[in-house]
């Protein structure tokens, strides 16, 4: 895992790829700068004689990293029963619409691709933290199992296999549109609300469709999932009403075509979709403010 090398340097080069596993691992940008910041501690408070001992500082970063993100799943599922409401994952920004001044954000180092989009961070909530470490480490950064095996204190066989169920979990979710035809239907839907169509709204969701509001109890947002396109529809217009003023954006988030609602120019709320089969199947809206943060400019 990681470069060879020894020194500063070597480490600071492991920043972006470690920040890149931990918020895959973690679906979060806040634990996942904290988990990276936890591994370089450790790092730094290793002695100069063991240091050098190390042959790649990249590899053992990692392996800190990964074991400190297992740590945090780990216990997960205790504070998300705490928190107030559905947690989703934090949404993620192009590059090319941040604001330059935040350049020491960790959303700045994040490689955007599909292992990031929302439908695949959720999917990954599904998987125990075993499974998950051994997946995003090996079929999405190409780790060998007999280094993942030194994250998880497994054997390589064992490895193998977590990542294999958490394999089946993925391979099992609905595929993604293509990003031209999600691209063609957000922006229906855009217009559509705007509109206040419900109509319209209707017609371009799933009659099964799901959606899934995040406000951390930090703001309004309901409470468990809305389910039906029809009653997705009447929702998104009686969001429209009380928010006279709302303005809608065609952003990318997480990597796909979604939808920024901003009001009195501040970000209110990140919208991401999955499509398929040419209508909206799930909507997961991020409200939350502190998961908000990359989308201030």
């Amino acid at each position: 895992m990681g470069t060879a090398g020894t020194g500063a340097d070597a480490t600071v080069r492991e920043r972006r790829q470690l920040i890149n596993v931990a918020y895959r691992l973690l679906g979060s940008l806040a634990e996942a700068e904290d988990a990276v910041q936890e591994a370089y501690a450790r790092w730094y408070a290793l002695p100069p004689g063991r240091q050098a001992e190390i042959v790649s500082p990249g590899a053992w970063l990692t392996t800190v990293t990964g074991r400190v993100c297992l740590d945090v799943l780990g216990s997960a599922r205790a504070r998300r029963e705490r928190y107030v409401g559905a947690w989703l994952p934090d949404p993620l920004p192009a590059h090319a619409e941040r604001d330059r001044g935040h350049g020491a954000d960790p959303a700045d180092q994040m490689v955007l691709d599909e292992s990031v989009t929302m439908a695949f961070l959720v999917v990954l909530e599904s998987m125990t933290p075993a499974e998950r470490v051994a997946f995003v480490l090996h079929d999405v950064f190409r780790y060998p199992f007999a280094e993942i095996a030194g994250v998880l204190r497994r054997t390589p066989a064992a490895c193998k296999q977590l990542a294999a169920s958490g394999r089946r979990r993925v391979r099992d979710a609905r595929v993604r549109a293509a990003p031209a035809v999600q691209a063609d239907v957000v922006r229906r839907v855009k217009a559509a609300w705007e509109a206040k169509d419900i109509a319209a709204l209707v017609d371009l969701l799933d009659p099964a469709a799901v959606m899934t509001a995040d406000g951390g109890g930090m703001v309004g947002a309901v409470l468990r999932p809305v389910e039906g396109g029809s009653r997705i529809a009447q929702y998104m217009v009686a969001i429209a009403d009380k928010a006279p003023g709302l303005e809608l954006l065609e952003r990318s988030v997480n990597g796909v075509p979604g939808l920024v609602a901003r009001r009195g120019g501040a970000v209110m709320t990140v919208a991401a979709f999955d499509v398929a089969e040419g209508r909206v199947s799930r909507i997961w809206a991020v409200r939350n403010p502190e998961k908000l943060r990359p989308w201030v400019g």
